[in-house]
């Protein structure tokens, strides 16, 4: 963490920044211990061994509307959190080990396990990489289940998901002429639960493109292969062939222009083949702002991708707008640190370049102001077959001298795009549709304790309105410092799920505690 003196220069030259940023990094501190060694190896290390223990006082804690039972769940949660920033190897490593005590009943006791992990290695010297992700989680098994806002309550509905991803790939130039890219990823999900399907996808892509080749006009041309193959459904292959076209109208914005053929299974038990087309914009007229769009025909119909960010010296813009085939639709398979951190992440762009110095201000920025980086705004569900998905998110950060709002909503459309699979599936409905928000007001107390309120909401539509379903949560949470290494907040939030068929209501107050060694 940059000394106080160091960071009073940066406000000195940073003109643009926040005043609530510059009053966090001269309060905040991240308890970690740093290596650093030659230029060859890791620049910065920092490895930050955690101890936390939180109780849930509850009144309902198996989501009865029949019958609720009180209870004090009791969460020991051991962890660590490793950063890596080097010529090398980049990489974020979060996991935790969560054991859980009830008072009133000991059978639901119970051990989970939370992972975060991302990074990329460079095997040899600007040209071979190797992209790796986990991600273990607690995710709801149907959409149409009861949902639960944590881990604490004892719900048929939730299981452990455990994903990881391995892609390595080589990318180079082909003397002066043109750029290639060549990946494989590989990816295994899989789940606690017997109502749940585990699935494998595979997919290769080999690329060879030039940006410029004729004055402002480049090309391209792309091949690709995917399976996915589920242990209660049905192995499914989709082969691509692209060739494409692009003009740069000025340098910060051009255009493209494909066709090309692809052959798959989705929808057929024989492999059939397809013309395909699109087109697509990127435009960048600042370092501040960016946005890309694609259309493409395929054989489903249009797929679309949409992408743009904004950022101003005290907000930070995100929307995306995608529809496309699916192997686990809404489910938190690739690991990423939230749409929260995600914005923060843009926001402090101007403060710090360095991407691994960023994440660090952006996480102790996260823990003094009491802020869940990832909290979803909907939740996932397990799939046992190929789906097509509509998946649009909109995000806002504002950052005040002593306040911070964010804003996230989403909206998802998921139908099976597989209908000839024959394999149990927990969500068998043709059409899944989600939409949520979730509004977070931090308010900077003293610069030691900060208080938060949590408003969201998440609606949950099937092809029958039995089907149907609301969950509501308000929290408010008082979080503050206790000496160096210690943190504490104490909570209070309300739960009310609308449902035909499992109603029911929650009010359970917090406590918890994080030491960082």
């Amino acid at each position: 963490m940059p000394s106080a003196p160091t960071l009073r220069k940066l406000r000195c030259r940073l003109a643009d920044v926040p005043t609530a940023v510059l009053l966090m990094m001269a309060s905040g501190g991240a308890y970690a211990q740093e290596g650093v060694a030659d230029a060859g190896a890791l620049r910065l290390v920092s490895v930050v061994p955690r101890v936390s223990v939180s109780e849930v006082i509850t009144n309902n804690v198996a989501l009865s509307s029949a019958n609720p039972q009180s209870d004090q769940i009791t969460q020991v949660s051991p962890g660590i959190r490793i950063s890596v920033g080097g010529a090398r190897l980049q990489a974020y490593f979060d996991y935790s080990r969560n054991e859980l005590f009830y008072a009133q009943d000991s059978s639901p006791q119970r051990s989970q396990n939370a992972l975060n992990t991302f990074g990329t290695l460079e095997v040899l010297d600007n040209w071979a990489y190797l992209d790796f992700s986990g991600n273990i989680s607690q995710q709801a098994i149907s959409a149409f289940g009861a949902q639960s806002v944590d881990n604490t309550s004892v719900n048929p509905n939730r299981t452990e998901v455990s994903t990881y991803r391995l892609s390595p790939y080589v990318r180079g130039r082909l003397g002066n002429v043109a750029n290639y890219e060549a990946r494989y990823s590989r990816a295994i999900s899989s789940s606690d639960s017997g109502l749940g399907s585990d699935v494998t996808t595979g997919d290769a892509v080999a690329k060879v493109s030039a940006d410029r080749a004729f004055g402002n006009l480049g090309w391209s041309a792309d091949a690709s292969q995917q399976t996915a193959d589920y242990s209660a459904g049905r192995q499914t292959e989709a082969n691509r062939l692209n060739l494409g076209l692009s003009y740069a109208i000025t340098p910060q914005l051009s255009v493209s222009a494909r066709a090309g053929r692809e052959t798959n299974n989705y929808t057929t038990l024989d492999m059939e083949s397809y013309d395909t087309s699109g087109v697509g914009l990127n435009w960048a007229p600042s370092e501040r702002t960016k946005l890309s769009a694609s259309l493409d025909h395929r054989p489903f119909g249009d797929a679309h991708s949409v992408s743009f960010e904004h950022r101003t010296p005290r907000t930070a813009w995100r929307f995306s707008d995608s529809k496309d085939v699916s192997t686990t639709p809404n489910q938190a398979g690739f690991a990423s640190l939230g749409a929260i951190y995600d914005l923060l992440f843009i926001q402090f762009a101007s403060i710090e370049p360095d991407a691994v110095a960023r994440a660090r201000l952006v996480n102790t920025y996260l823990q003094s102001n009491g802020i869940n980086p990832n909290a979803p705004v909907i939740s996932s569900f397990l799939a046992s077959a190929v789906s097509l998905q509509l998946l649009q998110n909109l995000s806002f950060a504002l950052l005040g001298v002593r306040d911070t709002i964010t804003f996230v909503a989403t909206r998802s459309e998921s139908s099976r795009l597989d209908t000839l699979s024959v394999g149990f599936d927990p969500n068998s409905a043709t059409l899944i549709r989600q939409r949520g928000f979730s509004v977070n007001y931090a308010h900077r107390l003293t610069p030691e304790y900060s208080l938060g309120v949590l408003a969201s909401q998440q609606n949950t539509e099937g092809v029958s309105s039995l089907q149907d379903s609301r969950l509501r949560l308000l929290s408010i949470n008082i979080t503050g410092k206790f000496g160096k290494n210690a943190a504490a907040s104490v909570g209070v939030r309300r739960v009310v799920y609308s449902s035909v068929t499992a109603p029911y209501g929650e009010t359970a107050i917090t406590l918890s505690l994080n030491v960082q060694f």
